[in-house]
């Protein structure tokens, strides 16, 4: 199997979820799942790494896959950060391997991001404040996000709603204003070298999110988790401006296929020499892949 050809690839897709193991073992639980799928308007889909590397191989996409380590707050048994990136090592065509660290883990934690970009290849790691149960800006979080500087590799944080408990009895205790974007221009200041990805339009802070990510130059923006016909109006124009190169496609898969954000995007006022930084161009240089 071939290394990443970023000449042969028409996109990379920076938010992608890896939803099941080889075991069958879940990421989400049932409820959380089904209130995912309600949000979405979508069937509940549960792919695995193989799944998702012959998935992309045939839309001739990249993808950053990973998985979210929220045990500590939900009580669901995470997802296997090494299998999901030896995994990825067996499809380096079209895989990109993140991982995830719940900041509770503490020390532990640490220690485990390094051994996984060290050993097993891991390019990244993906945090959702809300789901996790943490402040980003909490000092106590600020060793992991210094090793991670330390290791050279970005950090994607969900900014904004999120679908994950939406429409449950009080979001099954999810707290939205953990992702508030504003708290991670905290971060963005005090880890100059840390890349920052902020997923998602950042409903109801967008304004924040484009003020952060044209304010810190080790600050992105993907545009997943929502169809582009919905993208907030100043999200679109920083897009075609101000941001033009620091906004990535991302769709959250599988809970929004790559194919309906395309499709959806091709209908969008964006100008013809964006696109191409939007849909790939601006994801090399973020994850350092040329």
């Amino acid at each position: 199997m071939s290394s990443l050809d970023l000449d042969s690839l028409v996109a990379i897709d920076v938010h992608v979820h890896v939803q099941a193991d080889q075991h069958g073992h879940l990421a989400l639980d049932d409820e959380l799942n089904a209130a995912a799928a309600r949000y979405f308007k979508g069937d509940p889909y549960d792919p695995t790494v193989p799944d998702i590397a012959a998935d992309y191989r045939e839309k001739k996409m990249a993808a950053v896959i990973f998985t979210v380590d929220a045990e500590a707050a939900t009580g669901q048994t995470a997802l296997s950060n090494e299998e999901i990136a030896d995994l990825a090592a067996q499809h380096p065509d079209v895989l990109i391997p993140f991982g995830s660290i719940d900041p509770a883990r503490g020390v532990a934690g640490i220690r485990t991001a390094r051994r996984l970009v060290e050993s097993h290849g891991v390019r990244g790691f993906k945090f959702h404040p809300s789901l996790q149960d943490f402040l980003p800006n909490d000092r106590a979080v600020y060793p992991l996000y210094e090793e991670l500087e330390g290791l050279g590799v970005p950090a994607l944080f969900h900014t904004g709603q999120t679908g994950i408990g939406a429409g449950l009895p009080g979001g099954r205790g999810i707290k939205l204003r953990y992702s508030d974007p504003m708290l991670l221009d905290d971060v963005a200041a005090d880890f100059p070298g840390l890349t920052i990805i902020m997923a998602h339009p950042s409903v109801p802070w967008q304004d924040a999110a484009i003020s952060v990510a044209t304010h810190k130059a080790n600050v992105y923006i993907d545009l997943s988790g929502w169809s582009p016909k919905y993208f907030p109006p100043q999200l679109v124009r920083a897009a075609n401006g101000l941001l033009k190169q620091k906004v990535l496609f991302g769709s959250d898969y599988p809970l929004l296929r790559p194919e309906r954000w395309i499709s959806d995007f091709a209908e969008l006022e964006i100008k013809d020499e964006v696109r191409p930084l939007i849909m790939k161009d601006n994801a090399v240089r973020a994850l350092k892949l040329g």
